[in-house]
């Protein structure tokens, strides 16, 4: 049995759950740009010189001839993998120069929208939300949000996990409530996450292992009413929603939070999930002040 994982593995448990490269097919979804094909000026008498010295030809086309246009047809893993090493350097260059014609384009939109755009995000950032969520790329927050540039401070991990010890979202969550004094903390997870349905498999995977811990002690907590969904789905999908309610107490755990929240009376911690098959964010409607008193009980950070 061979279990994608969604973020960079597969596990296959007809060799004991070794971890191998995961090769994912299709995931760009968008095709090239398309480069302008009216003919540059010089080509003209590039093709005179051509006639006169090959020598010239080969010289001259590696610095003069305009950038082939892009190809439109994106090639999956499995069919690049196939190719020479030529066409896969070609192919890697043009998704590279993809990016670079794609912002051209956005920063030309936007200026076109608003001339002071870059003039504003130039001047600093004051985003009202800290956004906690999970790296799967089939989930970029300010899209699904509806949010732009500057509303919205962004950490991202596998699994949306807050831990203690990991110093990276630790940092995020100070800078985000004692400098930029965010007013919302939003930890989001996502039905379907990889992550989450790996802590789920009883099975040694390795430099996963410490990771997905914080998982499984999720599942610990709440084993009967897991062990109760007898669905696999249904059990899947609840602990998604559990891990993150946890790791939107692991937030409120921690000092900047608390002594925020005492001065100011912000920032709120919420808990979302988003849905793949529809688009939509739910809310899992944390009592935020009630977290908080109950893990004040032991959690006292506030003076």
């Amino acid at each position: 049995m061979r279990l994608s994982l969604g973020f960079g593995i597969k596990w296959d448990a007809a060799v004991g759950g070794g971890v191998k490269p995961f090769k994912a097919s299709g995931t760009l979804a968008r095709s090239f740009s398309q480069a302008a094909s009216s003919p540059q000026p010089f080509t003209a008498s590039f093709a005179r010189k051509q006639r006169l010295s090959p020598l010239s030809h080969n010289f001259a086309s590696s610095r003069l001839q305009p950038r082939r246009p892009y190809s439109s047809r994106i090639m999956s893993t499995e069919e690049l993998d196939k190719q020479p090493p030529q066409e896969v350097k070609k192919y890697l260059q043009q998704s590279h120069d993809r990016i670079f014609e794609s912002n051209k384009k956005w920063a030309a939109e936007q200026k076109a929208k608003n001339p002071d755009f870059f003039s504003h995000l130039n001047a600093g950032q004051s985003p009202e939300y800290l956004w906690i969520g999970c790296s799967d790329s089939r989930i970029p927050a300010e899209a699904i949000t509806g949010l732009g540039p500057g509303e919205m401070f962004i950490h991202r991990n596998i699994a949306n996990l807050v831990c203690s010890t990991d110093l990276n979202v630790m940092s995020v969550v100070n800078y985000a409530v004692r400098h930029l004094h965010v007013k919302h903390i939003v930890v989001c997870g996502h039905y379907g996450c990889g992550g989450v349905k790996a802590a789920m498999t009883p099975q040694d995977l390795g430099l996963l292992n410490p990771w997905l811990r914080n998982i499984r002690d999720v599942y610990r907590l709440h084993e009967a009413e897991l062990d109760g969904i007898k669905d696999e789905e249904a059990k899947y999908n609840r602990l998604v929603e559990l891990n993150v309610v946890e790791q939107a107490r692991n937030v409120i755990k921690t000092a900047a939070i608390q002594q925020s929240y005492a001065k100011s009376g912000y920032p709120i911690v919420h808990g979302w999930v988003f849905g793949f098959k529809d688009g939509l964010l739910k809310d899992l409607e944390i009592d935020f002040e009630g977290q908080l008193k109950d893990i004040q009980k032991i959690y006292n950070l506030t003076s």
